[in-house]
């Protein structure tokens, strides 16, 4: 034993060396790393699930929403010109001698890059509700028309063919709607 000013220190005492310490912190720090690169990883994955079920749920939503007034209409104009707002306009006589049109339209969000799908209902030409089907729709990969495209719209053996797509955050999804009108 030494005697020293501390008090007693006993030479078999070992304490940790300098490389031993520095190779203790890399290996916290590697498993740092990897614990928080897996948080990071998760949250980024929830993110994507969630934007890809949200443009899921918007292609739906427009999808049955169209495809239910394409059932009733008995005219169907299609209007696929870049220029104008106007996607679709359906018309026809119910039961009960009242006049219904609808009028799809796709007007610009706030950030400018995607459209909302507006509906506007006519009852005997006066606007009856105006309904936010969809938004975030990509218009350059949104279009209705006849299949196959030479068909005669009053024929009952044609379909109309709606094509919607919607991107949320990157996360894209399509979905074509196919309808035969009723007849008659």
């Amino acid at each position: 034993m030494i005697f020293g000013r501390l008090g007693v220190i006993q030479r078999d005492q070992r304490g940790l060396t300098l490389v031993e310490l520095l190779i203790a912190i890399m290996l916290a720090g590697a498993v740092t790393s990897g614990i928080t690169m897996t948080i990071f990883q998760v949250f980024n994955m929830n993110s994507r699930t969630s934007s890809h079920m949200v443009a899921i749920r918007q292609v739906q939503h427009a999808g049955k929403q169209v495809s239910q007034d394409l059932l009733q209409a008995k005219r169907i104009v299609p209007e696929n010109d870049p220029g104008t707002p106007e996607l679709l306009t359906l018309t026809w006589t119910d039961w009960d001698d009242a006049q219904h049109g609808i009028v799809y339209t796709l007007e610009n969000m706030p950030s400018g890059e995607f459209q909302i799908l507006w509906r506007e209902h006519y009852i005997n030409l006066s606007l009856n509700s105006t309904t936010k089907v969809a938004e975030y729709i990509d218009p350059a990969e949104t279009s209705i028309g006849l299949d196959p495209p030479s068909c005669d719209p009053d024929q009952t053996s044609c379909v109309w063919a709606f094509t919607v797509t919607a991107n949320v955050d990157g996360q894209s999804e399509t979905r074509v709607y196919e309808v035969t009108p009723r007849s008659g």
